[in-house]
């Protein structure tokens, strides 16, 4: 929990950046110089700088602060990347406002798939037996991975936050055992049609290597949408209903 400046790891994949002219994210918990603590996501880039994204919705622990401002950055490749960490990409105002600020590509690390949820038709835990046994029966690991509480649950809305805002989406998520849950990997590359382009079916540690195709940025139906909205129309978005809670309360409820 280190400042970001003062980070050894940090360091070495700057190096590795710039080495290989690659951006490359990685989480961390990040103190500021007031000695608060973020969810961060950063992303090390070729020329040495460094672009973060606090979470804007933290409901890991009651010490992690939310950030307060959305990351968009211009790239050496001539796309901007915009990030939204896990659950900042559950509320569809944080990719539209993505989007709005001219984000090409979505980086979207999460740590999800076989969660708890409080909806009684969300995501449940993939039991832990499964897991433990994968050596033994993979096929049923992979399939538990690939169904309504793995992949089944992410195609209900991430290929929308794709669609409906013209953006690629880059998802990257944990496997295997978190504690007394298990995360379900599925790390794919969506475009901005929502479809995916490339994806894994692994039960371990894996990675996703495609190539994307920028010309479909431009004419994309969601890219399209964006020209057409009526903000005039649009206050009742910011105004307070009355019934906000902390993401903690919402994530997990009221435990007074």
């Amino acid at each position: 929990m280190k400042k970001l400046a003062d980070s050894a790891s940090l360091k070495s994949i700057k190096q590795k950046a710039q080495q290989y002219a690659m951006a490359i994210g990685v989480g961390l918990i990040e103190r500021d110089n007031n000695n608060n603590l973020y969810n961060t996501w950063v992303v090390c880039m070729p020329d040495g700088s460094l672009q973060k994204h606090r979470k804007l919705h933290a409901f890991e622990h009651p010490v992690i602060c939310s950030g307060d401002q959305y990351t968009v950055f211009d790239t050496p490749w001539g796309i901007k990347m915009g990030i939204l960490i896990c659950w900042d990409n559950n509320l569809v105002e944080n990719a539209r406002a993505t989007a709005l600020l001219g984000a090409d590509i979505l980086l979207a690390p999460h740590q999800t798939g076989g969660t708890h949820s409080r909806s009684p038709h969300s995501m449940k835990p993939i039991p832990m037996a499964l897991w433990e046994n994968r050596q033994q029966d993979p096929q049923a690991l992979q399939a538990a991975f690939q169904g309504e509480h793995g992949k089944g649950w992410l195609m209900r809305w991430l290929p929308a936050r794709a669609h409906d805002n013209g953006m690629f989406i880059i998802f990257s998520n944990g496997v295997g055992r978190d504690e007394e849950e298990v995360r379900t990997g599925n790390a794919m590359v969506i475009d901005p049609y929502g479809r995916i382009v490339k994806e894994s079916c692994a039960i371990e540690d894996d990675i996703v290597v495609t190539d994307i195709d920028l010309t479909l940025l431009p004419e994309s139906t969601g890219r399209r949408w964006l020209t057409g909205r009526r903000p005039e129309l649009y206050q009742i978005l910011t105004t307070r209903q009355g019934n906000e809670q902390d993401p903690i309360s919402v994530r997990f409820g009221n435990k007074d």
